[in-house]
């Protein structure tokens, strides 16, 4: 037997998707997520009986980066500045996340005040040295740094994006005075102007990089004592995946592992499907998260973080986040008005159903007091209280409202779908796009329960779940390749910038592109590299990316694209405003070779259902509704709604007036009325 296996863990199930590369058969497991991590993924590889000495691939999406930043269990790190500068990342852009709430604070820096230490030197924004790094001084940090066995050194200097000589000379004093601390440069990491940005993304790095590091080791330690021989890939936030040395490098890329994975799983669902254009909802436990991608390709964001106030700015896949899960408390506000989240039950004690000691009604509790769910979940590993959910959601709502039980269980529902319905409204309609010209993608535990209601919400004709939809996203962890973002700052009018120059740029970030692949032994054939160039107009300071050939073609057409670009965007051009060139970006992607995934041939044939259950849906009235076991849906099954499609990770719900046929993938592809 070859495997190839992909785990994403997750803060409450860890999850398994494993693909025979001989058969192209998927097998998929779920398990509790456990306090040390790496002992959940190997329980239950235990549990599954793989032999690892079979496995010729292991993809990683984990939320240990994640949970770092926002636990800030984090090893103590230091910061290097330029003299005067120690306070940039903690006067940042002098925003809040909330305008109107005075009292509210943005969190503290990573790095304490009394760990940022400064230095004499001075480079000008055109890349001059005024002032040669002051090596005594120097000398001298790297004294104290030693006596405070600080576990990682963050070196930031400013305008070092236009020569980053001072900071390489800084690094090689604290190498040889702190022999195996890990070293971040900012010149390095993130060679761009703006230095509260490049600083707090070189911060996050170096926090990060102790703790991706003893992860990464101890995992790689026991796979090898386990028989695995391959390379340990580990998803990032761009959508590639990283060897464990390329991580502990670029340690902040893994912060948004786990979201980036069901986005790039929802694009591959869809794509199989014939839709080009799709939105991915990925309903989970406590939250839901939302992806668009338009022709084939997923929406990058340089502007996000995990804490507000310090950004990252790696290339991340755009992924919109909600309180809006199936843990999702229902609760009433001051003025009297029902809420759904962000708070959430999470997953212990979950519930009100779980009978685990929460009182509080949820989104959970409001489908099985619905009938949407019955027994169980995860397979009936996960019992659930019928009594306990009708108690719930009668105390916290029916009885303030005045609503029978099956009446509030379907206003909290209705609540949660306005949530979800606004965050897919933001970022489709809210970005230049028409929902009814995508399909959607319900995935995650809870997806397929809201599908088929936002989609007529949004009068999108086709949703889409996967067969697996509670593992999707570990899916995505066998579909990716090895990717790594470079960009190099280069402002100038786009009118006056030299084509030959601009070709020199590209060429110095593909020469670190080359390095860094040949580092994680990436094969050159399979070697891709995809140019572009962020441009805006005069006195803008967001930009857009536009595709660059090469040779760099003639700048006339490179703004003729961006203003084509920028209307998509913003629904408006400036065809008489000049335009200025800002970054340029390098994209270098590493094949990793895919084995297919079987195709079924069905006839057609659908089961009897295994059980008929009364159900609410939109209506007052409620149904008797056949309930369908999904590994008994051949290929080629044809179904009108009302129905229900049960199986081990979710629960698909098909209204009346939808109906849905079993693609030769296994997807189920739902069609919506109104």
């Amino acid at each position: 037997m070859r495997l190839r296996i992909a785990v994403d863990i997750g803060g409450t199930f860890t999850d398994f998707c494993m693909l025979d590369e001989q058969t192209g058969a998927i097998r998929v497991a779920k398990i509790a997520t456990t306090a040390d991590p790496i002992a959940g993924l190997f329980a239950g590889l235990r549990q599954e009986q793989v032999d690892l000495r079979d496995v010729t691939l292991l993809s990683h999406g984990t939320t240990v980066a994640t949970n770092a930043l926002i636990t800030r269990r984090l090893p103590r790190a230091a910061m290097v500045c330029t003299e005067g500068f120690r306070d940039v990342i903690e006067i940042r852009r002098a925003n809040k996340e909330d305008l109107w709430d005075t009292y509210k604070d943005v969190a503290k820096p990573y790095i304490r005040r009394r760990d940022r230490l400064t230095v004499r030197e001075r480079v000008d924004a055109e890349g001059r040295v005024v002032a040669p790094l002051d090596e005594a001084g120097a000398q001298e940090v790297a004294r104290i740094l030693g006596r405070r066995n600080v576990a990682a050194v963050a070196i930031c200097f400013m305008n070092s994006f236009a020569n980053g000589a001072n900071e390489r000379r800084m690094r090689e004093i604290l190498e040889a005075a702190l022999p195996g601390v890990p070293i971040t440069v900012s010149s390095e990491v993130l060679p761009e102007i703006f230095e509260h940005e490049r600083f707090s993304t070189t911060v996050v790095n170096a926090v990060l990089s102790p703790v991706v590091g003893d992860y990464t080791a101890r995992l790689g330690k026991r796979l090898a004592e386990e028989g695995y021989r391959s390379d340990l890939l580990l998803l990032h936030s761009g959508g590639g995946v990283m060897t464990a040395d390329g991580a502990k490098q670029f340690a902040a890329r893994l912060a948004g592992s786990g979201i980036a994975a069901g986005a790039l799983a929802s694009r591959h669902v869809a794509m199989q499907c014939g839709y080009a254009n799709s939105i991915g909802v990925d309903m989970g436990g406590t939250s839901c998260d939302v992806s668009l991608v338009w022709d084939g390709q997923s929406r990058i964001t340089k502007d996000w973080h995990v804490e507000f106030g310090y950004p990252i700015r790696f290339p991340s896949i755009e992924v919109l986040t909600i309180g809006a899960g199936g843990g999702s408390l229902a609760w009433v506000d001051e003025a009297g008005s029902l809420r759904n989240g962000p708070q959430s039950a999470g997953a212990d004690p979950g519930p009100a159903c779980y009978g685990r000691g929460n009182k509080a009604p949820t989104n959970t509790d409001a489908h099985v007091v619905l009938g949407r769910i019955a027994h169980g979940l995860v397979g009936g590993s996960v019992r659930l209280d019928r009594g306990l959910a009708e108690a719930a959601v009668g105390e916290g709502v029916a009885a303030p409202f005045g609503m029978d039980l099956h009446e509030a269980g379907a206003a909290i529902l209705k609540v949660a779908n306005a949530n979800m319905a606004d965050a897919v409204r933001l970022i489709s309609i809210g970005r230049g796009h028409d929902p009814r010209d995508f399909a959607l993608v319900a995935f995650g535990g809870a997806g397929p329960l809201h599908g088929a209601t936002l989609a007529r919400e949004l009068s999108i004709p086709t949703v889409i779940v996967p067969p697996n939809p509670g593992v999707t996203s570990a899916l995505g962890c066998l579909l990716v390749d090895v990717q790594h973002d470079l960009s190099l700052s280069y402002i100038r009018p786009a009118a006056e910038a030299d084509p030959a120059t601009i070709d020199s740029g590209f060429a110095e970030l593909e020469r670190e592109a080359w390095r860094r692949m040949r580092h994680e032994r990436v094969a050159d054939d399979n070697v891709v590299m995809e140019r572009s160039i962020d441009m805006m107009y005069r006195g803008q300071w967001r930009s857009l990316a536009v595709p660059a050939s090469r040779p760099v073609e003639p700048t006339a057409e490179l703004i003729a694209a961006f203003h084509t670009r920028h209307e998509r965007e913003y629904n408006f051009r400036r065809d008489d405003t000049p335009v200025d060139f800002y970054r340029l970006n390098l994209r270098a992607v590493g094949i990793v070779p895919k084995a297919g995934v079987r195709e079924h041939v069905g006839n057609g044939h659908l089961a009897a259902p295994a059980e008929l259950r009364i159900v609410w849906f939109e209506g007052k009235e409620p149904l008797e509704t056949p309930v369908y076991r999904r590994d008994e849906l051949a290929a080629g099954s044809r179904l009108a709604g009302p129905a229900i499609v049960e199986q081990l990770d979710s629960t698909t719900l098909v209204p009346p007036g939808a109906s849905f046929e079993v693609d030769r993938f296994l997807n189920i592809v739902m069609r919506v009325d109104g």
